[in-house]
């Protein structure tokens, strides 16, 4: 029996047209979704049936191609600014870890994170690579070009604020790389009940019967 479908669809940000399908699958939800900055190819991660993640790419009036697909679990991808790098998460170390690797083409691969990392975020500008332990907010400067060369991780801040339980970047930078927007739960949650007595009296005074 065939599963639910899943469905990725694309529109003009101005809804100057209805939405349009890329891709319909049969087996599990697409997640991790990053544009290359020419806007021509969708990476995505996919799971698989036998469990962890694999990484595609996707071309508007195309079929998927594979970009990564191993034993091991492999999630997150996200382009570079300049489009010649994509930085993603594999658990191929026995951990999560941050990696960066070239596109299109490229078998090499440089590991970013040195301790544990996950929900890499790219700065606007391309010199740094951002990316979270746990509720820490590590930094590591980049230079991107022919080559790609990445410096030692530095923590940016430490602090509650929401993390996505399946690895996905739960945080943006704003343009001028300054700002962070990030989500934090709300510290006051008190629930309020109210208990009304005298409530039929009470009705019957704002809807008075006719007898």
């Amino acid at each position: 029996m065939e599963g639910p479908q899943s469905r990725l669809d694309w529109r003009p940000a101005d809804a100057s047209s209805d939405a349009e399908t890329l891709h319909g699958i049969s087996q599990s939800a697409l997640n991790g979704i990053s544009w290359s900055p020419d806007g021509t190819t969708l990476a995505y991660e996919q799971a698989q049936p036998e469990g962890g993640r694999n990484i595609y790419l996707l071309s508007p009036g195309e079929q998927p191609r594979t970009l990564l697909a191993t034993l091991f679990d492999e999630r997150s991808p996200m382009f570079s600014p300049d489009g010649h790098f994509l930085a993603y998460v594999s658990d191929e170390s026995g951990r999560s870890e941050v990696y960066v690797r070239p596109y299109p083409e490229g078998d090499q691969k440089w590991s970013v994170s040195t301790d544990g990392g996950q929900e890499p975020v790219w700065s606007p500008d391309g010199r740094e690579l951002f990316y979270r332990k746990e509720y820490k907010m590590m930094a590591v400067p980049v230079e991107l070009g022919s080559d790609f060369h990445a410096g030692r991780p530095s923590l940016l801040f430490e602090a509650l604020y929401y993390t996505d339980t399946s690895g996905h970047p739960a945080y943006d930078i704003s343009t001028d790389g300054q700002r962070f927007l990030m989500i934090q739960d709300s510290e006051d949650e008190r629930t309020q009940i109210n208990v009304v007595f005298n409530w039929f009296s009470e009705l019957e005074r704002l809807v008075p019967i006719e007898k």
